[in-house]
């Protein structure tokens, strides 16, 4: 069975919706493409919430490689370095996708087989703002507890509340 979670809109104005399968969410960003790429992917540190890391307080960067084939990655204070992604395509500033290497009980996940897919559309706007698309799809890659996988990412403190950080990094 597929649901639509079409049209709604949380307090910051990130429209999530999707299906059983996917989530999806869209977020109009006060910059332009250019900007709105490199926020998301050269200063990925700069929004990312320590929280949602596994070096929590030792964490020392978190990053994703600009480039094809370029791995996401954390590193703590202690020098320990944990994948939790590969950048599957790369078109600056218009378009990433990343294998989300992180499994359904938030472990690394050393395969990019077993990993679902975040695509990630930066796209020009009105008055020099960026629509900014992002689609987490594959989650049955995970296996077992995927659905709620997928309940959890589009939750309150799921990709709203990360995309709300974003759009603050961006725009400040």
């Amino acid at each position: 069975m597929i649901f639509r979670l079409f049209g709604k809109k949380d307090a910051g104005g990130v429209e999530v919706g999707g299906t059983k399968e996917l989530l999806h969410l869209t977020m109009p960003v006060n910059a332009p493409v250019d900007r709105a790429f490199a926020v998301f992917v050269d200063e990925f540190a700069s929004w990312w919430p320590r929280d949602y890391t596994w070096g929590k307080d030792s964490l020392k960067t978190i990053g994703i490689e600009p480039k094809m084939n370029g791995v996401c990655y954390e590193e703590s204070a202690d020098g320990d370095r944990k994948v939790w992604g590969s950048v599957l395509a790369f078109d600056r500033p218009n378009h990433i996708v990343l294998a989300w290497q992180i499994s359904a009980d938030r472990t690394p996940e050393a395969s990019e087989a077993m990993a679902s897919r975040v695509d990630v559309r930066f796209n020009p706007g009105e008055n020099g703002k960026t629509n900014v698309l992002l689609v987490h799809r594959d989650f049955f890659r995970h296996g077992e507890g995927w659905e709620k996988y997928r309940e959890d990412m589009a939750a309150k403190k799921g990709w709203p509340y990360l995309i709300d950080l974003y759009a603050k990094a961006v725009e400040g």
